[in-house]
């Protein structure tokens, strides 16, 4: 499947009805979620991999993977109606997808490859998830491909070495926010946000 094709497909992507702040429910857009999507496809971690959507959402990730011919894909997010509607698309078209609910703390997997568009962390009631979301993934993955603030790397690059793991390759994109809280103060407020790929040696070898 070309880039534009998985693209279009991603636009039918279902959204949050009603976006929890505390769970900074941001919609990931379809061009930059095909974007991690191709970037993790040409290194060889979908096709034929096993493939955990950490924090999926309604499930964006997670239906890109499938139509790359992931050999399995799991779901895992704490928000039921997120699940719901990720359920519910996947049915719609045929994809081999197991969404569970469950929170980060509670989640036990193993995976070739995770893909994850994390929490930044920046909430009071957050604080801080960017780190147990790399926690867990890198825990139970080979490879990890997650968005990061970009301010936020060279902070984030002494911690994933504190994990025994590395980040090998990255690309950064402009992450649109739009108003959808309270507190937001523009209509859309655009972010520097970076694709981290993340491996182990066990992944090094596997290459």
């Amino acid at each position: 499947m070309k880039k534009k094709h998985l693209e279009m497909f991603l636009q039918q992507s279902p959204t949050f009805p009603h976006p929890q702040p505390s769970l900074e429910q941001y919609q990931t857009p379809a061009p930059i979620a095909a974007d991690l999507l191709y970037f993790a496809f040409q290194h060889h971690d979908i096709q034929q991999r096993t493939v955990v959507d950490l924090g999926c959402g309604t499930g964006i990730f997670s239906f890109g993977a499938a139509v790359l011919n992931a050999s399995s894909i799991i779901g895992i997010d704490k928000d039921p109606t997120s699940i719901a509607l990720a359920s519910n698309f996947a049915q719609k078209h045929n994809l081999q997808i197991q969404f569970y609910v469950q929170d980060i703390s509670e989640a036990s997997f193993s995976a070739d490859t995770v893909l994850m568009n994390p929490p930044f962390g920046a909430q009071k009631e957050n604080l801080h998830a960017d780190q147990l979301f790399l926690q867990k993934a890198i825990k139970h993955s080979s490879v990890v491909y997650s968005f990061h603030l970009t301010k936020t790397v060279p902070y984030l690059e002494k911690f994933i070495d504190s994990l025994s793991a590395s980040i090998e390759d990255s690309f950064t994109v402009s992450f649109p926010l739009k108003a959808q809280f309270s507190f937001h103060k523009k209509l859309v407020e655009t972010v520097p946000v970076s694709c981290l790929r993340i491996i182990h040696s066990s992944a090094e070898e596997r290459e």
